[in-house]
């Protein structure tokens, strides 16, 4: 019994031997010539594979192109900002008496660093708008380690995004890519200068899109948030860096992590390259953004909504209220509709409604479609600009000359503050106001003693003020300056 058994095992043995040396064969010689076959549905409900599959259908993603010229595209960005001279009353009757009521305190000079993306040979770069924020002295060091003075064209705080420029010609710099083309799972790099390591590839994967995380909207009235989430380690130093696809295309400006510690642990976020583009776009040509408005408030549709308001599923975006003077308003959209698309594009959240919009610029007119009473309804909306008209907005030579970007103060400051109106300014660049001492943050509340409540109030003065500006306001820490400004000189 034992001998049969044995016996029987032994010619399993050989035949397994042979049979194995007959399918290596047979699978080599079919390397040569035959080709992946596709996967077919049996009546089982498996699946399938005839042939065989090479290593050649599992080989690795090949990044080196991409990385190659994105290195080579990518700035470093250095920043400083200049220390000055901060005064406030003494509390100390002995200071007060000795040395008078105010105390002089000198602040050191502070320094910071970036990255930031060539996007023309003539040596214009995307950056963040929070790098080079408030800063004094902008230093541009190029891959081949040239560096080069950076002059500051424009900055569009709410969606994070500036635009600078250097004396050079003949460099290398990368084309936008169509960030709605992106999907969930595709390959990115990013690249940038981490911890000041310059030109850094990592890699990782598209994990999401129309992100909103709450970074710009809390301090804008107009904040724009639909970010490309990645799982590529982005770190301190990353911010205006590049987010390519395998192609080396520009598909987004990295921008900020999610992290409890400041540094990368899983997730990093990138301005969409299809906003960045028309923003710089705008920033070349106007100085400033051509922001189309809709003139509607809106805000996130969930299980609870949906079912107060009896829509079938929470999908949309809910109008919680229409501006007079708005464009939707004059085509027709009221408070409760379901706005469902853009253009033929489906909408499902405020970041995708407000990515989609903030494409446009004044003037363009866009299809709407809504969901009203559980019926849908079109309307084409011509998009208003921040002063309520169709017109783009160019900076004026006095414009030039005071050299801020304004915007109206929020109902935050507002409430803060204890005031019902004003004027923010959120950029300083060189000129009149900041020769004068003005800090980013000061609110204008009069000028030659006029209220301002909007842009548009500020710019009439400014436009009949035929030698100077007396200005009144007060900043953020609820400390009130006045300011004297000699426009001639």
């Amino acid at each position: 019994m034992n001998f049969k058994t044995s016996m029987t095992t032994a010619l399993v043995a050989l035949a397994s031997a042979f049979g194995g040396a007959y399918f290596y064969h047979m699978m080599a010689a079919g390397d040569q010539t035959a080709e992946p076959a596709s996967a077919t549905a049996t009546d089982s409900g498996f699946v399938s594979v005839p042939g065989h599959f090479t290593a050649s259908t599992y080989a690795p993603t090949d990044f080196t192109q991409a990385a190659e010229t994105s290195v080579n595209a990518v700035v470093h960005v250095k920043v400083m900002q200049n220390g000055n001279v901060r005064e406030y009353e003494s509390a100390d009757p002995f200071y007060r008496f000795f040395f008078g009521p105010r105390i002089q305190q000198q602040t050191p000079p502070v320094t910071g660093s970036g990255s930031g993306v060539i996007i023309s040979q003539d040596g214009y770069i995307i950056t963040n708008n929070h790098v080079i924020d408030k800063a004094d002295k902008i230093e541009v060091v190029l891959n081949d380690k040239r560096s080069f003075e950076g002059k500051l064209i424009g900055t569009d705080p709410s969606t994070d995004i500036a635009l600078i420029k250097i004396e050079a010609t003949a460099l290398n710099y990368l084309t936008f890519g169509n960030s709605d083309a992106t999907n969930v799972g595709e390959w990115v790099l990013a690249v940038g200068n981490p911890f000041n390591l310059t030109s850094t590839v990592t890699a990782g994967i598209i994990s999401a899109k129309s992100r909103s995380i709450g970074i710009i909207s809390p301090g804008q009235n107009i904040g724009i948030e639909s970010f490309i989430q990645t799982d590529a380690a982005v770190n301190p130093g990353n911010s205006g860096g590049a987010l390519v696809n395998t192609r080396g295309e520009l598909i987004g400006i990295n921008t900020a992590i999610a992290s409890q510690t400041g540094s990368y642990t899983g997730y990093s976020f990138a301005v969409p390259s299809n906003i960045a583009q028309k923003v710089a776009a705008d920033l070349k040509e106007y100085g400033e953004v051509q922001r189309g408005l809709l003139g509607i408030t809106i805000s996130e549709i969930d299980n609870n909504v949906a079912s107060k308001l009896n829509l079938a599923s929470p999908e949309g975006v809910f109008v919680e209220s229409v501006a007079d003077g708005g464009g939707a308003k004059e085509a027709g959209i009221v408070a409760k509709d379901i706005v469902k698309a853009v253009d033929g594009e489906k909408v499902n959240s405020v970041s995708e409604l407000q990515e989609k919009i903030g494409r446009h610029r004044p003037g363009d007119a866009v299809r709407i479609d809504i969901e009203r009473d559980g019926k849908p309804k079109q309307f084409m909306v011509t998009l208003r600009n921040t002063r309520g008209t169709t017109g783009i907005i160019k900076m004026s030579d006095k414009d030039k000359l005071l050299g801020a970007t304004f915007e109206p103060v929020s109902d935050k400051d507002k409430s803060s503050l204890r005031i019902s109106y004003g004027l923010k300014i959120v950029q300083l660049k060189d000129g009149k106001l900041k020769e004068n001492g003005i800090e980013n943050g000061f609110i204008i509340t009069k000028a030659n003693r006029q209220p301002i409540t909007s842009v548009g109030d500020f710019e009439k003065i400014v436009a009949t003020a035929s030698e100077g500006l007396f200005i009144t306001g007060i900043y953020p820490n609820g400390r009130v300056a006045y300011y004297a400004i000699n426009l001639e000189d």
